[in-house]
């Protein structure tokens, strides 16, 4: 095979891997559409978070987490390790910025499921990632779902819908909105959208220069 008739992908620094980050209120059902996505592209790569609470059973260090003392992660973070972190309940949450863009580097397609604080930092640091919220198709519709489960207190999802309101209203900072009414439209909307970023120009940097180079440009 001559160097020109390669995939063009492969030349010049072949294809750079892209960011995928989904957010969404309790009970909108993002988690469904991301097992579904997932299914469908099991080749999507997951970075470890770090924390500092302790290790729960059946947990281990650098597989479900990185396990830190509150000094280290305090001490990264304000190295700049973390793309995105947050303190919940007490404890430190963060994402390594490092292996990452190397998995982004290397060709791997990232999908972060995140909540709405760490999807607003991310863009801070990956700023031509993608990212998608999803929405649910009213409050009614929310409310309805988060007591189907059947499992949450009155306290709790009366909080869930506060909180929820502050998620819709940072909804206009990503770049697209997917209403989960229908599952099967919602999982259709999330698989168009990573589909057309793939083809994004971004992440074919060697696709251009590869096909000028077979006229002798580039």
């Amino acid at each position: 095979m001559r160097p020109t008739d390669a995939p063009l992908d492969n030349l010049h620094g072949g294809r750079k891997g892209l960011c995928l980050v989904l957010s969404a209120p309790s009970g909108a059902g993002k988690s469904t559409l991301v097992a579904r996505l997932r299914a469908e592209f099991p080749a999507f790569a997951y970075s470890i978070s770090c924390t500092t609470r302790a290790p729960r059973q059946g947990e281990e260090n650098g597989v479900h987490y990185h396990f830190l003392s509150r000094e280290t992660f305090i001490s990264r973070r304000d190295a700049g390790f973390f793309a995105e972190w947050a303190e919940v309940h007490g404890n430190f949450y963060g994402t390594p910025k490092g292996p990452v863009e190397d998995m982004l580097a290397k060709g791997q397609d990232v999908l972060f499921d995140i909540d709405v604080q760490g999807a607003l930092q991310l863009k801070q640091v990956f700023t031509q990632a993608l990212y998608v919220f999803i929405l649910p198709p009213s409050r009614e519709v929310l409310e309805q779902r988060l007591r189907g489960r059947g499992t949450e207190s009155e306290e709790v999802i009366a909080k869930r819908l506060t909180n929820a309101l502050g998620e819709l209203e940072a909804a206009g900072h990503f770049d697209y909105h997917v209403v989960n009414d229908d599952l099967e439209e919602a999982a259709d909307e999330l698989r168009a959208i990573y589909v057309a970023g793939r083809a994004r120009a971004v992440c074919r940097p060697g696709l251009l220069p590869g096909l000028l180079a077979q006229w002798g440009r580039g």
